[in-house]
């Protein structure tokens, strides 16, 4: 029977690419691949690829991006991160906190998605 494997790629949309561009990069630390699709900015992201690009659909008006969707990604600490953003101006929607994956909170991007970040274990 066909059937899913599992998540392959992970893709937000927003109307500003460069803003999203500058804060995926300078705030959150994630490093843009150098050749994204028109419309496009893609990370260089591991196991899975995450990109922002331009919306399919209209997009104004739309309460709650993302409501009912956990994005979570790995970093090095969570704790670390979460005061670097803090000090960045960036919403948290809540503090560090342990739970079944690590040490891990949340924040909201400038276009209104909720991010979860947890400490991922050192190899």
């Amino acid at each position: 029977m066909p059937h899913l494997i599992g998540p392959d790629f992970i893709g937000i949309q927003t109307e500003d690419l460069n803003a999203a561009r500058i804060f995926y990069t300078e705030v959150v630390g994630l490093k843009a691949i150098a050749q994204s699709p028109p419309g496009a900015v893609v990370f260089d992201t591991r196991p899975i690829p995450f990109a922002v690009r331009t919306p399919l659909v209209e997009l104004k008006g739309t309460d709650g991006l993302g409501e009912g969707v956990a994005i979570w990604f790995g970093c090095d600490d969570a704790d670390a991160l979460h005061d670097h953003l803090i000090e960045r101006g960036t919403p948290i929607a809540f503090a560090p906190k342990n739970g079944p994956f690590g040490r891990h909170f949340a924040f909201r991007d400038p276009f209104g998605y909720t991010i979860t970040a947890h400490t991922v274990a050192h190899s």
